[in-house]
């Protein structure tokens, strides 16, 4: 997956690894702590991705809602969540997350 990592955060491993490092503790954490299922966790975080128009996570995150068993339509949806509040800034992220979906894992 590692090709789904955008170029920034690759920067950001490589050349401020401690602080990356910080950073990973600090989500693997929260995520460990969240009572929902990884499924779940990663569709509602690509609703939060799509309401701040955050592109680049969305391949990554994708990927691994979709390898927890969420479907292209569950994907979708929960990218959309954020229309009545957000705009449509939420459908900006769509094409990438289609296509994501549609590769092959």
């Amino acid at each position: 997956m590692d090709n789904l990592v955008s170029d920034a955060f690759k920067i950001f491993n490589s050349e401020a690894s401690e602080h990356a490092g910080c950073w990973k503790e600090l989500i693997q954490g929260l995520s460990k702590v969240s009572t929902l299922d990884k499924r779940t966790y990663n569709l509602a975080y690509l609703s939060v991705l799509a309401v701040l128009g955050r592109k680049n996570g969305i391949p990554f995150h994708v990927k691994i809602a979709k390898s927890a068993g969420a479907t292209r339509e569950e994907i979708i949806s929960a990218l959309l969540v954020g229309l009545p509040a957000a705009g449509h800034i939420v459908t900006e992220v769509l094409p990438k997350a289609v296509e994501t979906f549609d590769e092959e894992i």
